[in-house]
């Protein structure tokens, strides 16, 4: 029994006690409990589900309960996602998803926080003190449905003629619990595959298709409503597979808000490493 989850954690756990070609880790920092799953062999890619690649999942409060204190997780966030990109050159950001769809509109939110500095150059970067700020971009391309463009072909394009050193992709995830909606972030070096939350998906953003470092990063906003009833009652009750409905939590609203802050200002603070956290926050 397959159960449809886009968490590379989940998709390890569900692979059994076998470790053979990966490498798994967790630490707790400061309320969070950190998972680090590097899957370095085909083989174990085959066994797990995924592409072989780094995958950081880190879990803590759910993003409806108390959002004020939220600084050290978004540095600790910022750190992990760095650690995955080039040191320098300019940097492409993608919000993807479905602005009219809630659980599907935390790419492009996420995309309105993350700071774009790359017309921010010259006399105008020197004057007003930003000499020192990372080159980025930032672009929401909508969803074939709405604009008859992949969004992996308006990302192939923009990398021909802006020739950035890496692609931020942050895109909506499903999750085979309910536990974790809001609750998980995960970011890897293996890319993200659009529309893969709903079991729709278009062509992959990673280094094979474009051809740069891809750093996926997303949280879990639904559940497939067959992975959900199989994942609650250890596949005992009776559910067509073919009933294509999708479950989310009820304040996915507030899930929405609070998870594209965090991780818009946790792309600020991985791309922008000049300037301090207050600084970061009054430019937005």
């Amino acid at each position: 029994m397959v159960l449809r989850t886009d968490l590379a954690l989940e998709s390890h756990e569900m692979s059994g006690e076998d470790t053979e070609g990966i490498f798994f880790d967790k630490e707790s920092i400061c309320g969070m409990n950190i998972y680090r799953l590097h899957i370095f062999t085909r083989s174990a890619s085959k066994r797990i589900g995924k592409p072989m690649g780094k995958y950081v999942t880190v879990e803590s409060l759910p993003l409806s309960d108390n959002f004020r204190d939220v600084r050290e997780q978004i540095e600790i966030i910022s750190d992990e996602i760095l650690s995955m990109l080039p040191e320098k050159g300019m940097v492409l950001v993608i919000g993807i998803g479905n602005t009219d769809i809630t659980s599907d509109a935390l790419g492009p939110v996420s995309a309105q926080t993350v700071i774009a500095t790359r017309h921010i150059t010259g006399e105008i970067a020197k004057s007003t003190g930003l000499s020192r700020l990372r080159p980025t971009a930032v672009l929401s391309p909508g969803v074939l449905g709405k604009t008859g463009i992949e969004t992996g072909e308006i990302v192939l394009s923009l990398i021909r003629s802006l020739s950035p050193a890496a692609v931020i992709a942050v895109d909506a995830l499903a999750s085979k619990s309910v536990s974790r909606l809001g609750t998980t972030i995960q970011i890897s070096d293996s890319g993200i595959s659009p529309g893969s939350g709903i079991g729709n998906n278009r062509l992959q953003l990673n280094r094979e298709t474009l051809g740069i470092p891809v750093v996926g990063i997303g949280i879990p906003t639904v559940v497939d409503a067959y992975t959900l009833v199989s994942d609650l009652t250890g596949g005992q009750a009776a559910f067509d597979r073919k009933c294509s409905l999708m479950v989310t939590p009820k304040e996915i609203d507030l899930l929405t808000e609070r998870g594209a802050k965090l991780i818009g200002m946790s792309v600020n603070c991985a791309l922008q490493r000049e300037y301090s956290f207050d600084d970061l926050v009054s430019l937005i």
